[in-house]
């Protein structure tokens, strides 16, 4: 029935271009993309506005937009639902009613999105909270590559709707008619069923993104597609192998997608980061010749692609003659301003939550004697990180007290999450002395992730750590010029500190494994001295390592973590473990115990960037270069 109805609407279509004559029709598509429930410009960690993000100003963006353009869709990228104390607040705190609209998606209601996709971070608070907030969301939802785990621990039926067909009514530039359909396809990582295991084992199973859409793409032509707009939460990468996580250069290259808009990697295209992708025109904003944008995170970008769209009275079909993609930003950094107005609507739409967050925020936990930041995290042992090693160590060894593990030494594994990068200069945790409240907490561990364990060998804790240092650029100890020191292509969440052993890391050997985690240079190590309890590290010791469900599950690709080895996997968030921790502690004395340090190069001279706030903490060597128009402040060490 659908394909004669569509048919039908091709049939008129076709009548009105042959009374009016072909005409160019303008379709504008809006992406936002990983906003991560920052539906305001608010900063929940340090507790104050901030202009840099937040959908309220994106709205402005999103009006701005369509008032220029006629004929305009307004599509949402995933990863909507976690991401700061807000989405925490609503999924755990005080959760939502049945029935009751999840405050981004109110906020969003405003906007009259047209669809959206699900992002992984969706899966955080478990499948029953995930289909609560779809089935009252304010607009369809897509995920094409999740399925139901059929019993055997393959694809069966599709877990959410793969994909829409949606008719539009666009107007040519004399104010006429047309429908046009529209195919939504929505993808995701594969890589889902290994970041979030205790939510998703033995209920989804996930398939590759490109297989997805070649399979999907012909039935959404067949049903009268006239054009395709896949929304992948998938980043932008020069290769690719099945079962990769990021794949949108591939889909450019499946005939029938028309359009990708792209996320997951809080990057922006088309912008200078992809200049060497093959077949990327930064400059139209295009990949292979096909319109690709990603915009940004937190919604600090708006995502635009403009198409000029022809009809083919003979064939009855829709072409794309012309199109080109930017992004639009809602800060400029160098001036350090807004460029937009915040739109009034979202901030009453959240309004409940918001306080409510507030009020949860500011709840007290213990006591601090000295303030705790993260700008020197990546070059020497960092408070931040200490502490929740320190959380982390004291849970499991209370949760295996009495298991066949409690003889065991418990090492813990913690990375700086918040240490600039990507995020931008005020992406860092900065907590003064004084009151320890929980906004704090969740300033340490921004992450719902949930405590684990896993057993592993001396052997495989200098693997672990060989791994974590490709966080590193490998400097000549040779070069007198300054040298940049770390690698920004590398998630400062992948830089895990283990606590409980020591070493040192030196940077002058290149990196043992590649970004894949694989092996690169077998021959080397950066792991030096590696010691447990003052003598070097048995290879063949057993060690229980405490740490978070996505790295024991696989993720970030650390040599002998598949999820095979886990022995504890706690119901409760790492945020909890450091509540409890806090508490029993009553007051916080936040002093890292030194464990590790880079491995001393004379006569070099290392470059590395932070905060300007980072002066106020300058460690032995390091002094201060320049800020940047940017927001960040290069310095140099000498160690």
């Amino acid at each position: 029935m659908l394909d004669g109805v569509l048919k039908n609407i091709s049939l008129i279509t076709a009548l009105l271009l042959g009374a009016a004559g072909a005409q160019t029709v303008e379709l504008r598509i809006l992406e936002t993309t990983d906003l991560h429930t920052s539906a305001l410009g608010y900063d929940y960690y340090q507790d104050k506005p901030t202009g840099e993000f937040g959908l309220e100003y994106t709205a402005t963006l999103i009006n701005n937009a369509r008032n220029e353009k006629r004929n305009s869709l307004l599509f949402d990228n995933g990863d909507l639902i976690q991401g700061n104390p807000l989405g925490d607040y609503v999924a755990r705190i005080k959760p939502l009613k049945a029935g009751q609209m999840h405050p981004m998606h109110a906020a969003m209601s405003v906007l009259k999105y047209d669809a959206a996709n699900l992002g992984n971070h969706e899966f955080n608070y478990g499948l029953p909270f995930l289909r609560q907030i779809i089935d009252a969301a304010p607009m369809p939802i897509v995920s094409a590559n999740t399925y139901l785990d059929d019993g055997t621990g393959k694809p069966g039926a599709n877990a959410f709707t793969p994909y829409l067909i949606q008719r539009h009514t666009v107007y040519d530039a004399g104010g006429r008619p047309y429908i046009i359909n529209v195919g939504v396809i929505g993808l995701l990582p594969p890589q889902i069923v290994q970041w979030d295991k205790s939510n998703l084992d033995g209920k989804i199973v996930t398939a590759d993104i490109v297989q997805t859409a070649r399979t999907f793409i012909p039935q959404m032509k067949a049903q009268g597609a006239d054009i395709i707009v896949a929304i992948a939460h998938s980043g932008i990468a020069a290769d690719y192998t099945p079962g990769q996580e990021n794949v949108a250069t591939e889909l450019t290259k499946l005939p029938g997608i028309d359009v990708v808009l792209s996320g997951h990697s809080h990057q922006v295209f088309p912008g200078p980061v992809y200049k060497s992708i093959p077949g990327a025109d930064i400059t139209k904003g295009t990949i292979n010749g096909k319109p690709v944008v990603m915009a940004g995170f937190w919604g600090n970008d708006l995502g635009i692609v403009d198409l000029k769209l022809d009809y083919d009275r003979k064939t009855q079909k829709w072409t794309i003659k012309d199109s080109a993609a930017l992004v639009r930003p809602i800060w400029d950094a160098a001036a350090k301003k807004n460029l937009v107005t915040p739109d009034p609507r979202i901030a009453r739409a959240v309004k409940t939550a918001h306080e409510g967050t507030l009020a949860y925020v500011r709840g007290k936990v213990a006591d601090l004697t000295a303030p705790i930041n993260s700008y020197w995290a990546l070059v020497q042992d960092d408070p931040s990180v200490q502490l929740v090693n320190s959380a982390q160590t004291a849970y499991v060894k209370a949760a295996l007290a009495s298991t066949q593990y409690r003889d065991l030494p418990v090492l813990s594994a913690a990375a700086p999450f918040k240490a600039g990068g990507r995020a931008g200069p005020s992406y860092y945790t900065d907590i003064p002395a004084g009151t320890l409240a929980i906004k704090n907490v969740a300033d340490l561990y921004v992450y719902p992730n949930t405590v684990q364990a896993v057993l592993i060998t001396g052997a495989q804790v200098q693997e672990w750590l060989e791994r974590s240092a490709g966080q590193f650029k490998q400097i000549d100890p040779a070069n007198t010029q300054p040298q940049d020191l770390v690698d920004t292509s590398f998630p400062t969440y992948n830089f895990d500190v283990i606590d409980g052993v020591n070493y040192e890391i030196d940077v002058t050997q290149p990196n043992r494994y590649t970004a894949k985690g694989e092996i690169a240079n077998a021959s080397a190590h950066r792991i030096k001295n590696l010691t447990y309890q003052g003598k070097p590290i048995d290879p063949t010791q057993q060690f229980v390592i405490a740490t978070n469900n996505y790295r024991a599950s696989g993720g970030g690709s650390f040599p002998g973590l598949t999820g095979k080895n886990i022995i504890l996997a706690a119901p409760d968030e790492t945020r909890q473990a450091l509540i409890g921790y806090f508490n029993q502690q009553k007051t916080i004395n936040p002093t890292a115990d030194g464990n590790w340090k880079l491995t001393p190069i004379p006569g070099a001279t290392l470059l590395y960037t932070s905060s300007p706030n980072a002066q106020k903490y300058l460690p032995s060597g390091a002094a201060l270069i320049k800020t940047r128009d940017d927001g960040f402040a290069d310095y140099t060490i000498k160690n």
